[in-house]
């Protein structure tokens, strides 16, 4: 029987089922392939189609529940759309698996491309960075690119390694957090940088000392207004300037950003005007705030490369992920379209995809707390994950 190659899948048709009874695998495989005979013609024919590399391997998962069985079923197609949509139209026909009673819905049919797509896009932006800013903006992905261009002029300062972009001039602009600084730098303002968190670094401290007008720019929050009492009691801060109420500097459009800065303050003016306020908000006195413990990421070893390495093997074509423990064992089995709801009782060692890992599962890897995540391609590497390619 041909194996469908990974590379010519183009969708994958998702099905949900109750049967009355209890059946097994077997049962299901081949309630789709002798209902499904003779219905569509020999054109259609899921075991030609199969055959031939149409359809890919049928995945079935099922639970038992109050005698019933229940689960859901995945047919790869690298076949049309309009072909696509008439098998799985045709396995909604199945009555019966075994001797039950059985009722089959096609969930969703995924388009399995759009990963390819993210990676073009995201190798594009890479590219132009390399090549520099290019004046021909023609869409907007060229717009997305050269957004991306800026953001990778981000940088580290200090011991702390705190995001900023270029400070090397009189006037710093301090934030909150790196997703400030990247705000700051996609709308054209570059001399920022983060305090990760709401302590005030030494390292900024210094730099503070340095410069001759520092601007410290806060969201329109009660945090806000916390991180404020602190900095300017323990630092060299000339302007406040505050987002409008309700927002944070990260989601401020540009020309917000402007209307911010313009309003700035100085900081005896912004004194003043906060003991006739007389606001009980400033008296509370600041949270302590705890330094999360750095985690030691447990690489893959050789020897447990080659002992997995038969395992991810029956992943290829299904556009899912396999959870792994410490031991190497089979924890979780699940879509990649299901990732962002994964619950685990336990953190991963080991977390492996079908194709190419996109920034949004990498994330989700980081979140888990895993170790090593095994993919066929990268589209991003800013990761403390372990990323190993098969």
């Amino acid at each position: 029987m041909a194996k469908i190659s990974p590379v010519s899948i183009k969708y994958i048709v998702h099905l949900k089922f109750v049967s009355e009874g209890a059946v097994e695998k077997p049962d299901i495989i081949g309630a789709i392939f002798g209902q499904t005979e003779g219905l569509l013609g020999d054109e259609l024919e899921m075991r030609e189609l199969q055959k031939a590399g149409k359809i890919g391997r049928i995945e079935v998962s099922l639970n038992y529940e109050d005698r019933k069985t229940v689960g859901e079923i995945e047919v790869p197609s690298a076949m049309d759309k309009t072909e696509t949509t008439i098998i799985a139209a045709a396995l909604e026909t199945i009555e019966r698996i075994g001797p039950s009673d059985t009722k089959i819905v096609v969930e969703d049919i995924e388009d399995v491309r759009g990963s390819k797509r993210d990676y073009i896009l995201e190798r594009a932006k890479k590219l132009m960075g390399k090549l520099g800013e290019s004046g021909k903006e023609i869409s907007e992905m060229a717009s997305e690119i050269k957004v991306s261009t800026e953001i990778a002029k981000l940088q580290t300062y200090g011991t702390e390694n705190l995001p900023c972009g270029d400070i090397s001039g009189d006037e710093l602009i301090i934030v909150e957090g790196r997703a400030d600084v990247i705000n700051l730098i996609k709308n054209r303002i570059k001399n920022a940088i983060a305090m990760n968190g709401t302590r005030l670094p030494q390292t900024i401290k210094k730099l503070t000392e340095e410069k001759s007008d520092v601007i410290l720019f806060v969201d329109g929050d009660r945090g806000g207004k916390l991180i404020i009492k602190n900095v300017i009691e323990n630092a060299k801060i000339d302007f406040i300037a505050i987002a409008p109420e309700g927002k944070e500097v990260e989601e401020l459009t540009g020309k917000e950003i402007l209307q911010a800065l313009r309003k700035k303050i100085r900081v005896s003016e912004y004194r003043v005007n906060n003991r006739k306020r007389d606001s009980r908000e400033y008296r509370t006195p600041e949270p302590e705030t705890k330094e999360e413990p750095k985690r030691e990421i447990q690489k893959l070893t050789n020897e447990e490369k080659e002992k997995i390495k038969s395992k991810i093997s029956e992943l290829v074509g299904t556009k899912g992920a396999i959870v792994f423990n410490k031991d190497l064992e089979t924890v979780k089995k699940v879509p990649l379209r299901r990732m962002y709801s994964l619950e685990l009782n336990e953190e991963p060692y080991v977390i492996a995809v079908d194709g190419t890992a996109t920034p949004r599962i990498i994330e989700i890897c980081e979140k888990l707390g895993c170790n090593n995540l095994i993919a066929t391609n990268f589209v991003s590497t800013d990761t403390k994950v372990n990323l190993v390619s098969v």
